[in-house]
């Protein structure tokens, strides 16, 4: 029960839920913030758990694995509560099934966490240091197997609840993966804290874990900026909540969605206007005569741009999920295809067909866009969009910082989260853009279908949002930010292999410390 609980306890820290209305802002608890302190203890309720066999001096790897699967269990099946949403709301599977998908969803991924607790048991380190070391090297290859394996599924991962709060400064030289193992870290050391022999090991643990914490303060406030201003931009954010059940019907959502985004675009004022992600659900051949023809009109002169998330291509070629830049002087649309695609909603993985065909969605095999495409860029700044969940993939967007001259200077996230209803996943969502604004010290734009649309400062601050589930438009400024942090550095010419390679070595070295025990 220890593990279920503090696996809910661990789901909850990514986004506070609106439960019981249970607000205490003194303590962080505000319905849709991360709340750092909370992830910190549940996993020490985790480690704890660990430690307790090892107190009978009968260490045993299946009840640390046991312990791993519960609490990961647990905690994904609150993360990933709102894709029950999707298939029964919307998708017309029956309750129980589309509970039981939910449940072996997170069952399956948290098999990775249940290896590393068993891991963990089995290597039995004897000391408090090499527990702690050998615990976060075990937890980080655990949280790279669910981001990288079968496309990847990161979705709730420690990083996010940290957002906030004394890590979040590790995020432009670490990112999520490795904040996520500094959690660890620091969780396994405080629980190994009164196992230490002496008083003064006590207080060189304490002295070592201010110490880190206390750098990237210090960096900032001894060492150069990061990153640096490069002017600003207005911007309109158009979230037009079209109903997902209306979405692409012919009769509602879609003469909806034509007028409204149509209308808006023709009207906005600002240098530059976003629409959401399928804000015009109708490939371009499908629209009503002259639709699209009036809407690259409207901005091939002028002093204003536009994003638009739509559909493109064809049978022959394929379909993508896009987005088109408009802008004076450019014969043809500028484009960015989406390149990180959904299972189950964007490709159906093989074998699943008879899965997918329980639902009444309208899924599809689309074509992948490459990695690292050109910015988008207009008035001195370039603007890298990325589609709905592709901003979870922060070894993916920092591609696009291998070539300084076409380093973005601001993110912008168009995504349609109606699938989800009134769930946790717009909160969930909008950590993981701010946790990338962190880790790229980049502003971030997030335009919605139903919510949250947001403007994101590069320090990771909502400077502007919308309210969820209505239609609006945001308007306001950005300001671009140049330079590299060391995280888009190093991970865009290495990829995520030194976390790998570092953890593994870890591994193989508690390995060779337990043969010489026995």
């Amino acid at each position: 029960m220890v593990a279920l609980g503090a696996g809910v306890l661990h789901g909850w820290s990514m986004a506070w839920p609106a439960l019981w209305q249970l607000e205490l802002p003194a303590i962080g608890l505000q319905p849709g913030q991360p709340v750092w302190w909370l992830q910190l203890l549940a996993m020490g309720l985790l480690a704890s758990l660990l430690q307790a066999p090892q107190r009978d001096g009968a260490v045993s790897w299946r009840v640390g694995g046991l312990y791993g699967a519960l609490f990961s269990t647990a905690w994904l099946s609150v993360a990933f509560g709102w894709l029950f949403v999707a298939m029964h709301t919307y998708g017309g599977l029956p309750a129980l099934p589309a509970g039981l998908a939910v449940l072996v969803l997170a069952a399956l991924l948290g098999l990775y966490y249940a290896a590393a607790c068993a891991a963990f048991q089995a290597l039995s380190p004897a000391s408090p240091y090499k527990s702690a070391l050998i615990f976060a090297a075990l937890w980080l290859l655990a949280e790279l197997a669910r981001g990288i394996l079968l496309t990847g599924f990161a979705w709730g991962a420690a990083a996010y609840a940290h957002a906030d709060g004394p890590l979040s400064g590790f995020a432009p030289w670490l990112g999520a993966y490795g904040m996520g193992a500094l959690a660890a870290w620091l969780a396994m050391l405080a629980v190994q804290w009164p196992r230490q022999a002496s008083g003064a090991a006590r207080l060189g643990s304490v002295a070592l874990a201010l110490v880190l914490l206390a750098l990237p303060t210090l960096q900032q406030a001894l060492g150069p900026a990061l990153t640096q201003a490069h002017g600003r931009l207005g911007v309109t954010l158009l979230q037009g909540n079209i109903a997902q059940d209306e979405k692409f019907e012919a009769g509602s959502g879609v003469p909806q969605a034509l007028q409204w985004y149509s209308e808006q675009l023709q009207q906005a004022s600002s240098s530059l206007v976003i629409a959401p992600e399928t804000a015009i659900p109708l490939l371009p051949q499908q629209l009503p005569p002259g639709y699209w023809q009036a809407l690259r009109q409207r901005f091939a002169t002028g002093a204003q741009a536009a994003l638009v998330g739509i559909p493109l291509g064809d049978f022959e070629q394929g379909y993508t999920n896009s987005v088109v830049g408009l802008r004076p002087g450019d014969a043809l649309a500028w484009r960015y295809d989406k390149h990180h695609l959904v299972p189950f909603g964007e490709f159906i993985p093989t074998g699943f067909r008879w899965f997918t065909e329980l639902m009444h969605i309208p899924l599809g095999d689309f074509a992948r866009g490459p990695l690292g495409q050109p910015p988008f860029e207009w008035q001195g700044q370039r603007l890298a969009p990325n589609v709905c969940y592709e901003d979870l993939f922060g070894e993916e967007l920092a591609q696009q910082f291998l070539d300084s001259a076409r380093t973005p200077t601001v993110l912008v996230n168009v995504s349609n989260l109606a699938w989800f209803g009134g769930t946790a996943a717009m909160d969930q969502h909008l950590q993981i853009a701010r946790l990338r604004a962190r880790e790229f010290e980049r502003p971030v734009l997030m335009a919605t279908n139903t919510g949250i649309t947001a403007i994101i400062d590069h320090q990771a601050r909502v400077r502007q949002s919308l309210p969820r589930d209505t239609r609006a438009v945001l308007q306001g400024e950005v300001e671009g930010r140049t330079g590299t942090t060391p995280y888009a550095w190093w991970v865009a010419r290495l990829g995520l292999w030194p976390y790998g390679l570092g953890a593994a070595v870890v591994v193989l070295w508690a390995l060779r410390q337990l043969r010489k025990r026995r």
